[in-house]
């Protein structure tokens, strides 16, 4: 580790050996640092994990006070494993940059005290004709490197193998950098008043000054033109330093802005406020100006490393790649929400499967096909496929399937060693090591939890949820639950959806803490529960497939109804408890064998308060990757909890 000499002395202060002088006000960055501490010190305890940010990085506008400044990023070499080219993919909430041949790239992003702070770094290794194999990534707590008292900060990283965080296969060398806000304005009007030092001096005139703001000011410009010259020109020979002048037209721009326009998109400014202006001019003149040695504009890491065949696909509308609801042919990517990290990742779907399920449900003619057969085809193929990955043959496929998910499915949290799996399906319905997936707020029952691994969608009504997410032609809670199960309470209540992908740990838990009452087995079709045929207006993934309805009472929520359903290969569903039994939210409640699935958990109407950021994104038609254990919301009925008490629950 190292750190360059302090570029802040001048802000915050600082005595030498000598007498020690009455100690300053502190800095503007020195405020940031503190208020920067305190946040990071109890972040753990805000209910809903920094709900609110999660559009973080979106070009969305900032609150002063949320803004804490601009990390500058440079991946100064990575040493490898391997002697292939290689790229690597910086990836902050929803926004990721790749670099291009570059020896020391680097990147400004914007950090924000309640947004995304843990950058990824991905390293791919290259294959320019259609996409790059992930070989290792690591992560950077941006927050630690901001509270910490360097002013730069340089650090070897170990990149992780994608499989198995305890495998090293490499490192990288980066060094990172905190703006303070103050130096970041004044770098800026730096570098644009540079524009017209032709001389390249260091000093301009007041025509130069002049000609600058007549080309980018606003009406106020004209006027405060010789006024902030004449402050800078001490000594009225007509020329001053651009390091002063920089610093007065900063500050001035902070007051009453005199830039009306961004000198290198043309974006037209004051859409936010001050501090937002700031930001984009600073971000855009660096790309503009070819400073930024990272190519942006993309989502996910993953789309990043895609080669040039990805790109003429995009270009011929044959795919798209954007958050939201998608349908028909621009159903092709799937990019879902990590909690943890607060960015966008892509789900990992074999193209083949992505076209077929495409052609199946997202038209007429797939409707036509699963009318007249297609339903009993996908069910006895279920069965089949599930007879066979229960079989000692099906073993060989668990290296495949690791290595096609390699960087979401993590070895390390694996309760028993992979060469004691006999079976595929023994290895699909594996458990976790204890203490893997921690239960937020355990002892409080009126803080409801994430049943499964999985991508979740909340909605406050069946409205809401028909509107950004079910298409389906006739989804309802009765359709749903069934004639034996349903009631008014649950009919007008709330949702949640858990959908497992095949790489997820299969295993679903407990939500709330009651009393089983009873199970009610659906018998019905196997669709798939991917988004492209949940999406769909052509199919009732839901309301028709096979699904075991489960009814836990407890004295938080009311009744809670855990609807376990099956889809495509999906062989079995498989419960642990029984009715009249007792369970503890975070309890191990069953099972799915080979295949994606979905848990549905319907709560009594005003029974829970979900939290906020599970909200945001469900309105936003974006999935939430989240954990067994995260926090779901909170019951609005005989709450206990003290606001304070709140506090102190965590995210996982």
């Amino acid at each position: 580790m190292g750190h360059s000499p302090s570029r802040h002395n001048a802000c915050g202060g600082g005595g030498g050996d000598g007498e020690s002088p009455p100690s300053p006000l502190p800095s503007r960055f020195e405020r940031f640092r503190r208020r920067l501490r305190l946040r990071h010190r109890d972040r753990a305890g805000r209910p809903g994990g920094d709900a609110h940010a999660s559009e973080s990085g979106t070009g969305r506008a900032i609150a002063v006070d949320e803004f804490a400044g601009i990390a500058r990023i440079r991946i100064v070499k990575a040493d490898m494993q391997f002697k292939d080219k290689f790229i690597a993919c910086l990836s902050l909430g929803e926004r990721t940059y790749r670099t291009d041949n570059t020896s020391t790239p680097e990147k400004k992003v914007v950090v924000e005290t309640n947004g995304p702070h843990i950058a990824r770094i991905s390293v791919f290794e290259t294959n320019r004709f259609s996409k790059n194999t992930l070989v290792g990534y690591c992560e950077v707590d941006l927050f630690e490197l901001l509270t910490k008292d360097l002013d730069e900060h340089s650090e070897v990283l170990s990149l992780l193998d994608p499989s198995s965080s305890a495998t090293i296969v490499g490192s990288i060398s980066i060094s990172c950098y905190i703006e303070d806000p103050v130096e970041t304005e004044q770098s800026f009007a730096r570098r644009v008043l540079a524009i017209v030092d032709y001389n390249e001096d260091g000093e301009l005139s007041l025509s130069e000054f002049s000609d600058l703001m007549k080309a980018f000011g606003n009406k106020l410009a004209v006027a405060k033109i010789e006024e902030l010259f004449r402050q800078a020109d001490k000594n009225g020979d007509g020329i001053v330093d651009m390091d002063e002048l920089a610093a007065l037209l900063a500050n001035q721009q902070e007051k009453e802005p005199l830039i009306s326009n961004c000198p290198v998109c043309g974006e037209i400014l004051g859409k936010h406020d001050k501090i937002n202006d700031m930001i984009h001019m600073t971000l855009c003149f660096d790309e503009g100006t070819g400073n930024q040695i990272m190519t942006g504009g993309f989502l996910t890491d993953k789309q990043a490393s895609y080669g040039w065949m990805f790109k003429l696909s995009e270009w011929a509308h044959f795919s798209s790649y954007d958050v939201g609801l998608h349908s028909g042919s621009t159903a092709s990517h799937i990019l879902v929400f990590d909690r943890r990290t607060k960015r966008l990742v892509e789900e990992v779907i074999d193209g083949k499967i992505v076209l077929s399920m495409r052609a199946l449900y997202q038209s007429k003619v797939g409707l036509t096909l699963i009318d007249t057969g297609v339903k009993d085809l996908l069910k006895n193929l279920s069965e089949k496929q599930g007879k066979k990955m229960s079989s000692p043959e099906s073993a060989k496929d668990i290296p495949k399937f690791l290595e096609l998910f390699k960087d979401q499915i993590n070895l390390d949290e694996v309760k028993d060693p992979l060469e004691s799996f006999k079976t595929f399906n023994e290895f699909f319905v594996r458990q976790l090591k204890p203490g893997a997936r921690p239960i937020a707020c355990y002892e409080q029952d009126t803080i409801a939890t994430c049943a499964a691994d999985s991508r979740l969608m909340t909605f406050s009504s069946v409205d809401e949820s028909t509107r950004l997410w079910i298409k389906g032609r006739k989804f309802s809670i009765e359709g749903l639950l069934g004639k034996d199960v349903h009631s008014d309470a649950l009919c007008n209540g709330s949702l949640v959806i858990f959908r497992l992908a095949p790489q997820d740990y299969h295993r679903f838990h407990v939500p709330v803490s009651g009393t089983l009452e009873k199970f009610v087995e659906i018998p019905g079709c196997l669709y798939t529960v991917n988004p492209i045929a949940v999406n769909s207006k052509y199919c009732n993934v839901f309301t028709e497939n096979k699904r075991v309805v489960s009814i836990i009472s407890t004295s938080e929520f009311g009744k809670v109804a855990f609807v376990a359903i099956g889809a495509t290969m999906v062989g079995s569903i498989e419960f642990l408890k029984e009715e009249g039994d007792y369970v503890h939210k975070g309890d191990e409640f069953g099972y799915f064998a080979f295949g994606g699935s979905t848990v549905i958990c319907v709560f009594e109407k005003d029974a829970i308060q979900f939290d906020a950021d599970l909200l945001a994104n469900s309105a936003r038609s974006l999935e939430t990757l989240v954990s067994v254990g995260m926090r779901l919301g909170v019951s609005t009925r005989n709450r206990d909890l003290q606001p304070q008490e709140l506090e102190k629950c965590s995210l996982e």
